[in-house]
């Protein structure tokens, strides 16, 4: 490996360390169902997008209100020096990818068969604080 992508590397590692956040892998659903649900509390307070989660009809906000309570638990891990309440945690960026696609076949009428994709998807969430944002921006 060269100087150059070793520091890169090292740089990327760094910056991961600072960062909270949680990744939900091989979740069953569409990745457009999830999306649905992810669009919804992007750049949204922690409390108020537990609060959306909780009432959501849908079935994907149950997975992604998990994930949201382990990557607050993350970011506790990280800063044990700081209340939770006091931090004003924002959910930052939150993703959906897809994953494998499980192929099925359905039988059809004359001998035929339709095939049925089984989707599944990767969730990440990365959760930060605010407070951090405003000491930065009154420094500079």
């Amino acid at each position: 490996m060269g100087a150059r992508k070793r520091i890169k590397a090292e740089n990327r590692k760094e910056e991961m360390k600072q960062k909270s956040f949680a990744i939900l892998r091989n979740c069953p659903s569409s990745p457009r169902k999830m999306r649905l649900v992810a669009d919804q509390i992007r750049g949204i307070e922690v409390d108020r997008a537990l609060d959306i989660l909780k009432y959501s009809p849908k079935v994907a906000a149950r997975d992604i209100e998990k994930l949201l309570l382990s990557a607050v638990s993350n970011w506790q891990a990280k800063n044990e020096n700081l209340r939770m309440e006091d931090a004003n945690l924002v959910v930052k960026e939150i993703f959906v990818d897809s994953a494998r696609v499980l192929k099925r076949i359905k039988p059809a009428p004359q001998g035929r068969a339709y095939r049925v994709r089984k989707r599944s998807n990767h969730v990440t969430l990365v959760v930060d604080s605010k407070l951090e944002k405003e000491v930065v921006n009154e420094n500079a």
